[in-house]
């Protein structure tokens, strides 16, 4: 891919860093002029099948909504759906496989920072038309549109926004005299005698150190004012040597060396792992999204009650508020190989339209992008935590290499095991990762 995407990506991404109080009262896009739609509805379609991908572990909510958004699309078009869900870590292979062999979805849901990495492969389809001519999709904020838009074009729509907050046992904060906590040290204070009354088998604070660890780790790495990497002169500039990036570094992998509320034998957990421990009733916190509270409820069969469970956002260091968080979300695009591009046009306008594009943000724990639904969340308990972090959230580095650097290669996981595991100190760990990540970064 040519730095000059990556530029603009960056450029775009910049503008994601807002508040919810700015998505509602942000004026949307002006309607192109009107343009004719790319797909007629109805029995042009009878027949055929629409095979789609959706990520991670479907629930009940989950399953209800998608089979009314597949009965609305057969109402209207005649097509019948084929969904697939797909584990959120086995997605990168399964969309490497079908871009090498041709047998893909589509129509794919995608993690939005995971855009440009497709798009530089030339996986997605241009959808600029689509959305200009879409007087649903005009609604969205202009600036809700970053991650999807590479050079002037757009390659998926945005589908639900989010961020990331604190899951924890509000009955076992309650039963142990626990204060939902306000600083770093509140939180370390909180594990520890969650550890303490409830064993050494139960993670306090569970450290994430699997394929979307840096969900987990960001939060205090920019709380204490560090990055990962920031374009300049041309390329990718690695931030992981810095003081800052390191104390939020260090400050992590001390939750388990040093403070020992989460246990060295789960270093390699991700948030999935972790959710069905805390079904187990063996975490008392971790860093998640809103999505996890009905997985959860199923997962237990009924020993962890939806009134057990709430969130809180994660403090920054100074204790004066929320600490910046993931500014992330899901995204639905049309893969390359589609069969019928118009059929999974006419899917993707339904799918990221007004109603079920909303329901799909509400019922999947994410922040809906439409304006007048995005401003209910202000009085709601559950998502409140997540409304007030996504005023400071922020995203990772553009770049289409992220996903490479941040799943494939595992590095900032790679290198607080080698700390945690005492192969190397912090100082060498994030050296030899800085350079890992430069050259990841800037491959082209």
């Amino acid at each position: 891919m040519k730095f000059g995407k990556i530029a603009a990506a960056t450029a775009t991404t910049a503008a994601l860093a807002i508040g919810v109080s700015a998505c509602g009262g942000g004026e949307p896009a002006k309607p192109a002029e009107p343009q004719a739609s790319a797909a007629a509805s109805g029995p042009k379609y009878a027949g055929q099948t629409l095979n789609v991908w959706r990520l991670g572990a479907p629930n009940d909510v989950q399953n209800k909504y998608m089979a009314d958004l597949d009965a609305k699309f057969k109402e209207q078009t005649g097509a019948d759906v084929n969904v697939q869900w797909i584990p959120w870590p086995d997605a990168q292979k399964k969309w490497t496989a079908a871009l090498a062999g041709g047998e893909g979805p589509d129509v794919t849901e995608f993690g939005n920072d995971q855009v440009a990495a497709w798009v530089s492969q030339d996986a997605l389809t241009d959808i600029s038309d689509l959305v200009k001519s879409s007087p649903d999709f005009q609604q969205i904020p202009q600036n809700l549109w970053g991650y999807e838009t590479i050079d002037s074009k757009v390659y998926a729509a945005p589908w639900g926004g989010g961020t990331r907050a604190v899951l924890y046992r509000k009955d076992w904060f309650k039963s142990l005299g626990i204060e939902v906590p306000k600083t770093w040290e509140d939180l370390v204070a909180a594990g520890k005698k969650i550890v303490e009354k409830k064993g050494k088998d139960v993670d306090g604070f569970a450290f994430n150190g699997g394929s979307d660890a840096n969900m987990s780790l960001s939060p205090f790495v920019w709380s204490a004012g560090g990055d990962f990497a920031a374009f300049e002169g041309g390329k990718w500039v690695g931030k992981l040597t810095d003081p800052a990036f390191k104390e939020g570094f260090q400050f992590y992998t001390d939750l388990v060396t040093k403070d020992g509320i989460s246990g060295k034998s789960r270093l390699s957990q991700n948030s999935v792992d972790i959710s069905q421990r805390f079904a187990a009733g063996k975490v008392g916190m971790y860093v998640t999204g809103g999505w996890d509270i009905a997985t959860i409820k199923e997962q237990s069969k009924g020993k962890v009650a939806e009134d057990q469970m709430a969130f809180f956002s994660l403090p920054n260091k100074e204790g004066s508020g929320p600490a910046p968080a993931f500014q992330g979300g899901n995204d639905i695009a049309i893969w390359k190989d589609a069969k019928s591009p118009e059929l999974a046009a006419e899917y993707l306008k339904l799918a990221a339209g007004k109603e079920f594009g909303t329901r799909y943000a509400k019922e999947g724990g994410l922040l809906p992008l439409y304006p007048d639904a995005l401003a209910e969340f202000a009085s709601d308990p559950v998502q409140a935590p997540f409304a007030e972090t996504f005023k400071v959230a922020k995203g990772f580095p553009a770049s289409p290499n992220w996903a490479e650097a941040n799943d494939t290669k595992a590095v900032l996981q790679n290198a607080a095991r080698s700390v945690i595991e005492g192969k190397k100190d912090a100082d060498t760990a994030l050296a030899d990762a800085n350079k890992e990540l430069e050259t990841i970064l800037n491959q082209q």
